[in-house]
C-alpha cells in the first residue's frame, strides 16, 4: 500500500502501446480500462476490459513477458493506483498471495476472452451492447457515466450507425438514457433481460477477484 499512487485518467487517454515495455501496473478503482487489438490500418476492437476488479497486464505478467501485445486506454474516466513494476514484481515472487491473485485474475481474463468471442458470433448487437453496458455499470458502480457512441462501436467491433440502432432500442425500451456522451442506466432489471448469457457467465468469472470492497 505504501507504494501505490492515485491517479485520475480520462477518457482515451493510452497506458500503454503495443510492443512498449511496461514500466507501472494499474489498479482501477472508478475508471474502466480497455485493452484494443490494433490493425496496420489503425482501426482496432476491444479484447478485453478492467475495472475494480483487476489490474492491467496480468496475462502477460503470467506469461512472463514485459512487453505490452495490445493497446490499453481508458474508457471511462475516473481513478486508478499506480504501481511501479519493480515493486509489483517484488511484491508477486515466492508464491505470495499477490501472485496467487494475479495469476486467478489471468485465468479469468483468458475465460472471458473466449466468451467474448463466441458472443460475438453467436448474439445480437442489442444483446453484446446490453452486456457491456451492464459490465461497465457494475464496474464504475453509478448509474451514470461518460461513454461516447464511437467509443462504443470501438468496444463492440461495429460502424458507429449500428451502435446507435442498438443503443437506441435500449433506451426506447426505457432501460437506459443517454445525453451529450452521458449514459444513465435507468432500469437494470430491465438491461439485464436484454442481454445475452454471456453476462451472467463475465459475473461468475470476476466475482471473486475485485480488489476494492
Amino acid at each position: 500500500m505504501p507504494h501505490l499512487r492515485d491517479i485520475s485518467l480520462k477518457s482515451g487517454e493510452v497506458l500503454h502501446n503495443p510492443g512498449e515495455v511496461r514500466s507501472h501496473i494499474y489498479f482501477p478503482t472508478s475508471c474502466v480500462l480497455s485493452i484494443i487489438l490494433l490493425m496496420r490500418d489503425g482501426s482496432g476492437v476491444e479484447i478485453g476490459t478492467t475495472g475494480c476488479e483487476g489490474l492491467t497486464g496480468s496475462i502477460g505478467i503470467m506469461l512472463g513477458t514485459l512487453k505490452a501485445p495490445s493497446q490499453t486506454i481508458c474508457q471511462v474516466p475516473g481513478s486508478a493506483k499506480c504501481l511501479s513494476l519493480d515493486v509489483f514484481q517484488e511484491a508477486t515472487r515466492n508464491g505470495s498471495l499477490l501472485h496467487s491473485l494475479t495469476q486467478q485474475y489471468a485465468r479469468a481474463s483468458v475465460t472471458l476472452m473466449g466468451q467474448s468471442i463466441a458472443c460475438n458470433r453467436l448474439h445480437t448487437l442489442t444483446e453484446r451492447c446490453a452486456r457491456w453496458l451492464l459490465l461497465t455499470h457494475d464496474r464504475v458502480r453509478a448509474d451514470q457515466f461518460s461513454l461516447t457512441q464511437e467509443f462504443l462501436a470501438i468496444m463492440l467491433g461495429v460502424h458507429r450507425p449500428a451502435v446507435s440502432i442498438a443503443a437506441g432500442a435500449l433506451q426506447e425500451a426505457g432501460f437506459i438514457r443517454y445525453r451529450r456522451g452521458q449514459l444513465t442506466v435507468v432500469d437494470r432489471e430491465g438491461l439485464e433481460s436484454a442481454s445475452c448469457e454471456c453476462y451472467r457467465v463475465a459475473m461468475g468469472q470476476l466475482n471473486g477477484n475485485s480488489h476494492t470492497p
